[in-house]
């Protein structure tokens, strides 16, 4: 056991929830809790969305995924997840800010009525659960690595969630800004401290792309085949597009002072993703070097710790404090949010159409109940899925909002003549070829297989969409033109 480590795993755990709780002693309304009182300047708008995506999978699910199968394997996550941010930046934030929404399930309420932003606001809490869940399990895999197996990872799940818990519970959206701006800034310095030390002991770096080259790892494009490239698209849409109607994003873009700077800070967020998403996956390329063998083993039976063993093994002890607490960085900005966001769409978007007439100080405390619950739901369900690949759970995430969320809030911000009927109807195809698609391909059908199931859902939402928005208005323009004719 590495009581040294783990002291300071402990202690960095413990006093950013100190800021969080010092965060929640300027919190004097929903608003300010759920989006930070739309206070935040250009660069926490930025570290805040930077920490969007910038969790456990990032540090030890992509890279693992990358040396395997290349830039292609990793197609979803960094570039579809960086991109959405890009998008949401470019052509969602300044029309969703200037609407002064609290959710993204306000938007649903305010253009198509009260049952659509429920089953949508239902669609995208579910998302959430393998989604937290991933950064659950990656504190629990801290826990465990740190005291040498003596805290079972269950244990250290349930250690690291409360200490997560503490903070969000207090201090909402304005604790989640104010921490992730220092922890981004620890994963900054720290993982390009470890990419140093990690190109030096490879030899430098041009020996670590030399490498990367002669595997073919930085072949992007699938196979020239059909089934090949429509699971290379799904892939890519499902977190760019199946992640823009998310409460977690919608949160941190509408936190900014400004429309102006939400826009640049999404988008500069995005970008900076994708850039740094690349030195986890230089790390791990290099320990292929460092430490061939080891290396191979662990990515057959266990890929997670690659990253983990390097740091143990390889690097002094001021690389591994920086190491976790660059991992500990990553894992909280991601989880803190993550806890928040479907906690709020539940209250605002549910609770209140159960409830009507609660003031705000009632559903501040609602809030705080909800994220309570949530939390040891998610807990439990981290918990009963161990042993299952982080970069899975994330990348399964999304798809349920991809297929039910996005055509309505794309058209119903971009089309003036998408209509309820139409969100109705896109929401039950997409649902419904989606889930159709999920079924087929459990069974092993061959014509799933070619398809996959989110990209059928989506073009499915899309024609859903079409049709009943605008059916209802030709019918009605022909039996206007045959009275008149009559």
């Amino acid at each position: 056991m590495n009581i040294t480590l783990l002291a300071f795993v402990i202690l960095y755990l413990v006093g950013t929830m100190g800021i969080g709780i010092y965060a929640g002693t300027r919190i004097k309304s929903t608003t300010d809790f759920a989006i930070a009182g739309r206070s935040l300047p250009l660069a926490m708008v930025i570290t805040t969305t930077f920490a969007t995506w910038f969790g456990a999978e990032t540090v030890m699910g992509i890279p693992a995924k990358f040396v395997n199968g290349g830039l292609n394997a990793v197609v979803e996550d960094p570039f579809g997840a960086s991109m959405c941010l890009v998008l949401v930046g470019a052509f969602f934030a300044s029309r969703l800010y200037k609407m002064s929404l609290l959710t993204i399930g306000d938007f649903y309420r305010q253009r198509y009525g009260e049952g659509v932003e429920i089953f949508c606001s239902v669609a995208i809490i579910l998302s959430y659960l393998g989604w937290v869940a991933a950064q659950i399990t990656a504190l629990g895999l801290v826990f465990s690595l740190l005291s040498g197996g003596a805290i079972a990872p269950a244990v250290g799940m349930t250690i690291g969630t409360v200490l997560v818990l503490i903070y969000v519970l207090i201090g909402g959206m304005l604790a989640v800004a104010w921490t992730d701006f220092i922890q981004m800034i620890v994963l900054v310095v720290g993982l390009s401290f470890i990419a140093l030390l990690a190109g030096e002991q490879a030899g430098g770096a041009g020996q670590v792309l030399d490498l990367a080259v002669s595997k073919d790892w930085f072949k992007i494009l699938p196979e020239h085949t059909v089934s090949g490239w429509l699971g290379f698209v799904g892939a890519a849409v499902t977190m760019m597009l199946g992640s823009i109607p998310q409460q977690d994003v919608f949160q941190r873009v509408m936190s900014a002072k400004d429309s102006a700077t939400a826009r640049k800070g999404a988008i500069i967020g995005g970008f900076s993703y994708l850039a740094f998403a690349f030195v986890p996956m230089f790390i791990v390329a290099s320990s292929l070097i460092i430490m061939p063998e080891q290396t191979r083993d662990l990515l057959t039976n266990d890929p997670q710790k690659v990253l983990p063993t390097l740091i143990m093994s390889k690097m002094p002890l001021i690389a591994q404090i920086f190491f976790f607490g660059a991992l500990v960085s990553a894992i909280k900005s991601t989880s803190s949010a993550t806890l928040l966001a479907p906690s709020t769409s539940f209250v605002e978007n549910i609770l209140k159409n159960i409830r009507p007439g609660m003031s705000d100080r009632q559903v501040l405390l609602s809030l705080r109940i909800t994220i309570f619950v949530f939390t040891a739901l998610v807990l439990t369900y981290a918990i009963k899925m161990e042993g299952t690949a982080i970069y899975d759970l994330v990348s399964s995430a999304y798809q349920v909002t991809l297929v039910a969320a996005f055509v309505p809030l794309s058209f119903g911000l971009f089309w003036k003549r998408a209509t309820t009927q139409g969100a109705i109807l896109s929401i039950v195809c997409g649902i419904g070829v989606w889930g159709t698609f999920l079924a087929a391909s459990s069974l092993a059908w061959s014509w799933a297989e070619v398809v996959p199931g989110q990209l059928a859902g989506l073009g499915a939402a899309l024609l859903g969409m079409v049709l009943g928005s605008l059916a209802p208005q030709l019918i009605a323009d022909h039996k206007t033109k045959l009275a008149h004719m009559a």
